[in-house]
């Protein structure tokens, strides 16, 4: 009969302490922030804020908007924050809603009465 350790065998440690968690780099933390504010700027050259942001848009968390040259924003939808350059700053912001039911045909509204009110 064979005796087995509880001790798991497979786990390698890795030497050195873990690094810390930077507030705008972290998933939680930064959406923590966005939430806590409503929303943040994130300037055009933080890319690894941007990645760590459209993590949390394909997942719904946030919205991206892009600010322009001149000063007007543009929704950026996932696979448009997954591509884009680091040209122009973004501001990320919680959703108005999870769901969003825009330009229902009239036939249509009373389906969805419940989420309009």
């Amino acid at each position: 009969m064979e005796t087995r350790s509880s001790q798991p065998t497979n786990v390698i440690r890795f030497p050195g302490a873990r690094s810390a968690a930077h507030p705008r780099r972290d998933q939680k933390s930064l959406m923590d922030a966005v939430y806590a504010a409503g929303s943040l700027p994130i300037a055009a050259d933080d890319r690894a804020t941007k990645i760590v942001a459209t993590r949390l848009t394909i997942f719904g968390f946030v919205v991206i908007d892009e600010v322009q040259a001149d000063g007007t924003v543009r929704r950026l939808r996932p696979s448009e924050a997954f591509h884009a350059a680091t040209d122009h700053p973004w501001r990320i912001s919680k959703p108005s809603s999870r769901y969003s039911v825009r330009d229902l045909p009239e036939s249509d509204e009373d389906l969805f009465a419940a989420l309009l009110a």
